[in-house]
């Protein structure tokens, strides 16, 4: 019982403190909810798990500050750690749990799996003499069966296509979590980075991938890409930012009833701070992306393309509990150089707040600019070129691109939901993967010259139809074009390095054209810099 007291304790001192209440207060109102705890003990007709009674009284009390404060059990917090920190130890693989089997989506590169043979499309249907196909596995069954520490052996049976099954073994290791999705020239003169998060190894990644990018080519411009791209540490955002920015440039600024404001420059550090930038940005991009998006945009340093981002501008820091558990709690808000804090409302509760971007949906926000929220309360101007923005939640983007709302796009995301887009192209890799290899054994040859059957196409229309019934098949030009280059970029992954699948699916992303068009020419790129308003 004094564990929990003293969980109780810590946990009203942060939470009625945010609510100004006096010592005494703190005091009375902790006691009282320990021994409401003692009772519920000592009395109640059943019996109780108290760890579990505590953790929900926590999650409640975080959940009514805000929607990013929160509780992370202890078994949570070492994976929430390993995405940003930007490792872990395992045997190396991504996975899709598909119909209720696990199946290698991807090996990481020169991991245990990869030098043991496993391949995209693999079906793991044993782990250590476990059965784990068609018993209702999870996510979390998966990482318990598979992650381990450094140097341990798990034995898997695997099944390949129509081959008999095969086993391996496999030594797990130290796995890395690149938080860097692809870098490549999109131009001559272009280059294109995209970041899936903000972890402990970003800067490192992305400065590496800047310096590659310059001594091979002529860049002078550059794309970075934070379509969904929800965040992580304030410090990789400034990092990033200061690429950017001239010396003594504001960043971001901090600022909270118990936290002073705290402010963050640009130094002479940095590798970019020349050149035209075009920042990609959607409804996932959050937080740290919301923080470099802003700086740059504030600055008219560079266009913004895209839509509204989510809108997060809340700091929270974690605060570690007695038994490994922690939980984040929002201590400032971030304000960007002009002072926006882009934090969307969120007083109608968490259910509210996270059902903001299925309301974008429903008011027609992703489909059509003059939907976009405009609070014209919220006025401010950018600090170079004095144009006029608004706030309101999120960062709004200088261009506008509207979601793909085609029929194409439509029927597609159907096959995927679906479970018969991924296993269909699996099982045609499968059996085609070592004469694609031997004729293309260089990834810009395959981009160029490899061209999927319209027998293909046609085939995987005809599974439409019999495992869906309900769907209306899309079989026209336009529509097996896209269909052709998902399948080329899915097969890119898993053949090519690092980062072929995105240098693939770009080819014709109607944000990259816009950026493309902007960044080539300089007039345009200018006028947009300059125009008095950043709508559009």
């Amino acid at each position: 019982m004094n564990k929990i007291f003293l969980v109780l304790i810590s946990l009203f001192l942060f939470s009625c403190s945010y609510a100004q209440q006096d010592e005494k207060s703190l005091r009375n109102q902790a006691v009282k909810y320990a021994r409401v705890l003692n009772f519920v003990e000592e009395y109640y007709v059943d019996s109780v798990n108290l760890q579990l009674l505590t953790e929900s009284a926590i999650k409640k009390v975080l959940s009514d500050l805000d929607p990013h404060s929160s509780y992370v059990s202890a078994e949570e917090v070492e994976k929430m750690n390993e995405m940003l920190e930007g490792s872990f130890e395992g045997i190396g693989i991504t996975f899709n749990i598909s119909n209720d089997t696990l199946v290698v989506m991807s090996t990481i590169s020169g991991g245990p799996s990869e030098t043991v043979g496993l391949r995209a499309g693999d079906k793991i249907l044993v782990v250590d003499e476990e059965e784990i196909a068609g018993v209702g596995l999870t996510n979390t069954k998966v990482f318990e069966l598979l992650r381990g520490k450094k140097g341990t052996k798990v034995q898997l049976k695997v099944l390949r296509g129509s081959l008999a099954p095969m086993n391996f073994t496999v030594v797990r290791d130290k796995i890395p979590i690149y938080s860097l999705d692809a870098s490549y020239m999109v131009d001559p003169h272009t280059g294109y980075i995209k970041l899936n998060r903000f972890g402990a190894q970003t800067v490192e990644e992305f400065e590496d991938a800047l310096a590659s990018l310059s001594k091979k080519n002529d860049l002078k411009h550059l794309i970075l890409d934070l379509r969904g791209n929800g965040g992580g540490y304030l410090r990789a955002a400034i990092g990033i930012t200061n690429e950017y920015l001239s010396k003594d440039k504001m960043i971001v600024y901090t600022s909270g009833l118990h936290s002073p404001v705290k402010e963050y420059f640009s130094d002479s550090d940095g590798d970019f701070k020349k050149g035209r930038i075009v920042v990609l940005i959607d409804e996932g991009s959050a937080s740290a992306s919301e923080i470099v998006t802003g700086a740059i945009q504030d600055w008219d340093r560079g266009v913004v393309i895209g839509r509204r981002s989510f809108g997060k501008g809340l700091v929270q820091q974690p605060f570690m509990l007695t038994d490994g558990s922690l939980m984040r709690l929002t201590i400032a808000h971030y304000y960007t150089p002009a002072g926006r804090n882009i934090q969307k409302p969120y007083g109608k509760g968490t259910t509210a707040y996270y059902k903001d971007i299925y309301n974008r949906v429903e008011d027609g926000e992703l489909f059509d600019s003059t939907k976009v929220s405009r609070d014209s309360t919220s006025l401010f101007y950018t600090l170079k070129n004095r144009r006029r923005f608004y706030g309101g939640g999120g960062i709004v983007p200088d261009i506008y691109i509207p979601l793909d709302s085609t029929i194409s796009y439509t029927y597609i995301n159907r096959l995927i939901r679906e479970d018969i887009f991924y296993p269909y192209v699996f099982d045609y890799l499968n059996q085609h993967r070592t004469e694609i290899i031997d004729a293309y054994p260089l990834f810009s040859v395959y981009k160029k010259e490899y061209k999927i059957d319209d027998a293909v196409i046609a085939d995987l229309h005809k599974l439409a139809k019999e495992k869906i019934k309900d769907i209306k098949t899309v079989d026209d030009l336009e529509s097996n074009k896209m269909i052709s280059l998902q399948m080329k970029a899915i097969m890119a992954r898993f053949i090519y390095p690092r980062g072929s699948f995105y240098e693939m699916l770009n080819e014709g992303d109607k944000e990259i054209e816009k950026a493309l068009e902007i960044l080539n020419n300089k007039k345009l790129y200018d006028d947009i810099l300059s125009s008095p308003d950043t709508i559009f």
